[in-house]
């Protein structure tokens, strides 16, 4: 699924494969396999670490464990995949401004930043000027406390006075081109549903190709991307899918 750390397999697979937040999945073998987990101690730690901090709830057995996520466990996934942000709240009408100027001979600490920052909904405004919807104001703080690179950030919050709303978000987010990454998902996805393949090596594939394209959706809410965008067929036609392929066990 193109994802390394097991910390957030195990997330994203709870998010995807529950209609909601709260609803248990099982981890058998073949959601793991579809999602490039194996069920061994290293992975079982990784449970009990995520269940110690709060982010996840143990509903099943040691043979088949299985978890529910926790509100805290939907925050922490929201931050590094902002889509699912706003389908469990509402937006509070804000944009966040991040400005940093950090010196050409620092360019490892300026890189290393824009690699922490890189999933949190954020778009270029204009040079150095980023923005984005997602309240991520108090995680920057603590991201950059007491480090070097804080000296060289600011970061602001504002309501939109006036100015055509959609051209900024098209400058910004660039909507037009991510519509059509969703096109053209729904399209492969159509591709593998067709093939002569086992249903769990269709559904890894299907997954695969979703997990790309959320990385990089900037997860604007409704009221700035409006209600029938394409994104929120995609959620319904993965669902569909999913059930399909591998009904989700609760």
């Amino acid at each position: 699924m193109g994802i390394k750390d097991r910390r957030t397999k195990i997330l994203l697979t709870l998010v995807l494969m529950s209609d909601d937040k709260s609803s248990p999945v099982s981890f058998t073998q073949d959601i793991c396999d579809v999602y490039d987990l194996t069920l061994n101690r290293k992975t079982r730690t990784t449970f009990s670490d995520l269940e110690k901090e709060g982010l996840i709830t143990p509903k099943g057995t040691e043979e088949i464990p299985a978890y529910s996520l926790t509100d805290n466990g939907y925050n922490d996934i929201a931050l590094n995949f902002p889509v699912f942000r706003f389908s469990k709240e509402k937006w509070d009408g804000i944009f966040r401004i991040l400005s940093y100027e950090i010196p050409e001979k620092k360019r490892e600490l300026r890189d290393k930043l824009r690699r922490e920052v890189a999933s949190w909904g954020l778009g270029p405004w204009h040079r150095s000027f980023w923005l984005t919807p997602h309240p991520i104001i108090p995680t920057l703080r603590r991201l950059i406390s007491e480090k070097e690179e804080e000296q060289y950030v600011q970061a602001f919050e504002s309501n939109h006075v006036f100015g055509d709303r959609e051209l900024l978000i098209e400058k910004v987010w660039g909507k037009k081109k991510l519509e059509a990454q969703y096109r053209a998902l729904f399209k492969k996805w159509h591709q593998i549903l067709s093939k002569d393949q086992d249903k769990v090596s269709k559904m890894k594939q299907v997954v695969t190709g979703y997990v790309e394209i959320l990385k990089i959706d900037p997860g604007l809410p409704k009221q700035l991307i409006g209600e029938n965008w394409i994104g929120y067929e995609a959620v319904n036609l993965f669902r569909e899918i999913r059930d399909i392929l591998l009904t989700p066990s609760k």
